[in-house]
């Protein structure tokens, strides 16, 4: 019990934000198949389960889409990081620290530490790739929830199309239409002006206590490093 409560402790911003995944997975899929069946009443169709719902393509885009938005976010930001200066943002590196860093900074290769993770002590082609894996994953996730947005998305548009008595669209042609697209830059948009928002906002305000804020006292024109630590 300890142990667990040890665990809890440890990885509790992981697990909070993993149960507030869960909970908001099934608030939408319980108001989603009630706005489905909704619709589907008004147009003479079929009503289905809450499992049912669970299983079908309107559910899944709905999920792929806002995954693929945040996976989106995350990988250019930690790109973009990298090398773009948001000067007095706690979210920025110091002017002038832009770029990648050498290996004594990265504390890779002969200057890792004997605590380092091993690919980042090994060198070569592995601590390259180590050196990049966040990014990277993060783009994979991106790839693959806008991949599983197109496939449902088109299963779901194809369904309306079908109670229509129109043509349906092919994977293809799903993928270039309008619809997909609108869905796609709605949920991009959200994400640049939240990234932006925050890296802006982080100049001028504080949120005591939190590494994602400067100390409450450090001035505004203080960049990351700068303001010290909370």
């Amino acid at each position: 019990m300890k142990r667990f409560g040890r665990f809890c402790r440890d990885n509790g911003l992981t697990l909070a934000f993993l149960l507030l995944l869960v909970g908001a997975v099934v608030g939408q899929s319980i108001s989603g198949v009630s706005e489905f069946n909704a619709q589907q009443l008004s147009s003479g169709g079929q009503q289905i389960s809450w499992a049912a719902y669970l299983l079908s393509s309107s559910f899944a885009v709905d999920i792929a889409e806002n995954w693929q938005s945040e996976y989106l976010q995350f990988a250019l930001y930690i790109v973009a990081t990298t090398w773009l200066i948001q000067r007095g943002s706690s979210e920025s590196k110091k002017p002038g620290d832009a770029g990648t860093g050498s290996d004594e900074q990265q504390k890779i290769g002969r200057y890792a530490g004997p605590d380092s993770p091993r690919w980042a002590q090994a060198g070569g082609w592995r601590t390259a790739l180590y050196g990049r894996s966040l990014a990277a994953i993060m783009t994979f996730f991106f790839l693959g929830s806008l991949l599983a947005q197109s496939i449902a998305g088109r299963a779901a548009y194809n369904h309306d199309q079908l109670t229509q008595n129109e043509d349906p669209l092919t994977w293809a042609g799903y993928v270039t239409s309008a619809d997909f697209w609108n869905r796609t830059f709605q949920n991009w948009q959200s994400e640049f002006l939240a990234v932006a928002s925050m890296a802006a906002f982080a100049i001028y305000l504080r949120q005591r206590g939190s590494p994602e804020s400067k100390l409450v006292g450090a001035p505004h024109h203080a960049t990351a490093e700068d303001s010290g630590g909370n």
